[in-house]
């Protein structure tokens, strides 16, 4: 997630829907505003036919099941953010809430969670590191996909998983590493998820990472409403600008639009187990 700034003026116009449907991986639509059922026509208008919402904290979470519930084109994930865990959210009650909630169908992931080196000084890595652990036990008991975020932790944020072992399906939301650790993620089965970020002037070693991704392990996201991608960056972001990212995606690999998505599509009902 980023600063609040990113989203805002008026809100860009539809790009050119894509032919072969993908998943959103990853979307905050109690951020975004608005009517859900209009943000969900409006992405699948373009050809975004599933989106995952991500839960922060516990309202967020709590939130994103009850839409989730509400809306067949929608699923959840709950999790502590790691910025919350680091300012002591993650207590024992709020923990055994996001398991509960991860419990219910329509949820069909942990997260986010992970470690965040940018937000979070030192003061706060301990407990941050200590939730993570905890969403990782909630995740294997629940047999529910971990969203990570790993914001300048990389080294750390795979450290945690080996040791406490990973989950059967792990997404790196919001991939932010180089082409090293694209590789790295990919020998574990890790899917990396590619948001707008990706189309940003000096995002280089980005898209070198989005070119050494393995395609059966690629995703796309959008983060809304957050990380808008190119021409549109500091506007406000929605699913419904995923054709943008996965047209760059395609750009960057030098693949065939339509096969990618194809890909990406198998990809979101693989990861989240849809």
């Amino acid at each position: 997630m980023s600063a609040r700034g990113e989203r805002e003026g008026e809100a860009p116009p539809a790009p050119e829907p894509l032919r072969v449907p993908v998943l959103d991986s990853h979307c905050h639509l109690d951020i975004v505003g608005g009517d859900v059922a209009a943000q969900l026509d409006a992405a699948r208008a373009v050809g975004v036919d599933t989106v995952v919402q991500i839960g922060i904290d516990v309202p967020s979470s709590r939130l994103s099941a009850q839409i989730a519930a509400e809306h067949d084109q929608l699923w959840a994930a709950v999790a502590l953010h790691p910025n919350e865990a680091g300012a002591g959210a993650a207590t024992p009650d709020a923990l055994a809430e996001i398991e509960r909630l991860a419990r219910l169908p329509q949820v069909k992931a942990i997260g986010e969670t992970g470690l965040d080196h940018f937000r979070t000084g030192q003061d706060g890595r301990g407990p941050q590191e200590e939730s993570f652990r905890a969403h990782i036990a909630i995740a294997k008991r629940t047999d529910r996909t971990l969203v990570i975020h790993d914001r300048d932790a990389h080294d750390d944020v795979l450290r945690v998983l080996a040791e406490e072992g990973a989950p059967e399906r792990v997404v790196f939301h919001c991939f932010s590493g180089d082409a090293a650790m694209a590789r790295a993620c990919a020998e574990h089965g890790y899917w990396m998820s590619f948001a707008g970020n990706v189309t940003f002037k000096n995002a280089g070693e980005l898209r070198e990472a989005a070119a050494a991704a393995p395609a059966e392990l690629l995703l796309v996201e959008t983060d809304a409403p957050f990380l808008t991608p190119m021409p549109f960056r500091g506007r406000p972001n929605a699913s419904y600008l995923v054709p943008l990212t996965m047209r760059a995606l395609a750009e960057v690999r030098g693949a065939d639009l339509d096969e990618l998505c194809g890909a990406v599509a198998d990809n979101g009902r693989r990861a989240f187990a849809l």
